[in-house]
């Protein structure tokens, strides 16, 4: 495995990506050097030769809700090699953030979780210093919660990609929290928060995830079998709004034919260090 040159991280103009050596030591222990996840239908594209030969640098790639994938790219899913990376969600995406310190391409700031990991590998495959990628997922947060602080923790960015992965609380929260809401609630709020950011964004590419479960999890009953409304829904949202997919179901009910969910998942909901890097790949096979 090669590690990344202390040098690189020097280069950006605006702030220093890493700030210590155990910072450094950290980052490289995040970069991997990831295998093609084998699914069918899934493009074989070397996302660095990719990066090279295009004038216009990442790329945000066709992936579609179904798991379906386009068989080319086309130019407007281009956008500069400078620009901003925005990770939004809940305790799967916050996975212990810093929340004093919330500066792009800080290990500490971008948690322990599927975002620290595809942040290794973007800045590691992009070493320009001109990507910034942030981490703004909160625990416990559910859509209306994005809501509330969209505008400083999304618009405020400029993201030229905003990834979204919400929807698990909106459900479990029926069950464990007393909430009272539901899935008309919860896509009606969520295409509500996109128009307000196509309005405020409108040149912004969406990756969407979908919110997902491990069966066998400890925190996963025979009530759960409601959950899939709330995917159905999203997955209608990302085909409405044009957002790359990340088919992050699929993708754990493959991973549970290799390994139980308390490999993957232990309470079916929050992905271990193993369920993170499987979440890792499928967002950047969305690329």
């Amino acid at each position: 495995m090669t590690l990344v040159p202390e040098s690189v991280f020097a280069t950006s103009s605006k702030r220093p990506l890493i700030n210590s050596a155990s910072d450094y030591a950290f980052f490289n222990t995040l970069l991997i050097v990831r295998p093609k996840l084998m699914q069918a239908g899934s493009p074989k594209t070397n996302r660095r030769d990719f990066i090279r030969k295009s004038a216009s640098g990442l790329v945000l790639g066709a992936a579609l809700p179904g798991g379906a994938y386009a068989s080319s790219v086309s130019s407007d899913r281009m956008i500069a090699q400078e620009g901003v990376v925005v990770f939004q969600g809940d305790s799967i995406t916050d996975a212990g953030r810093s929340k004093d310190d919330q500066r792009a391409n800080v290990p500490s700031s971008l948690g322990s979780g599927y975002v620290g990991l595809v942040a290794a590998q973007l800045l590691g495959e992009n070493p320009t210093g001109g990507l910034e990628i942030h981490n703004r997922g909160i625990s416990g947060h559910k859509v209306f919660q994005l809501a509330e602080r969209w505008q400083e923790d999304a618009i405020d960015l400029q993201p030229d990609i905003l990834s979204i992965l919400i929807g698990v609380n909106d459900f479990w929260h029926t069950l464990s929290h007393d909430y009272d809401g539901t899935v008309e609630v919860y896509e009606g709020d969520y295409r509500e928060l996109l128009d307000r950011t196509r309005e405020a964004l409108p040149a912004v590419r969406l990756v969407i995830g979908e919110p997902f479960i491990v069966e066998g999890g400890t925190a996963i009953d025979d009530k759960w079998e409601a959950f899939g409304a709330y995917q159905s829904a999203a997955a209608r949202i990302a085909g409405d709004y044009d957002a790359a997919w990340v088919p992050y179901q699929d993708v754990f009910n493959e991973a549970l034919e290799e390994a139980p969910a308390s490999y993957w998942a232990p309470d079916g909901v929050h992905p271990s260090l193993a369920g993170n890097y499987l979440m890792a790949q499928a967002w950047l096979d969305a690329l």
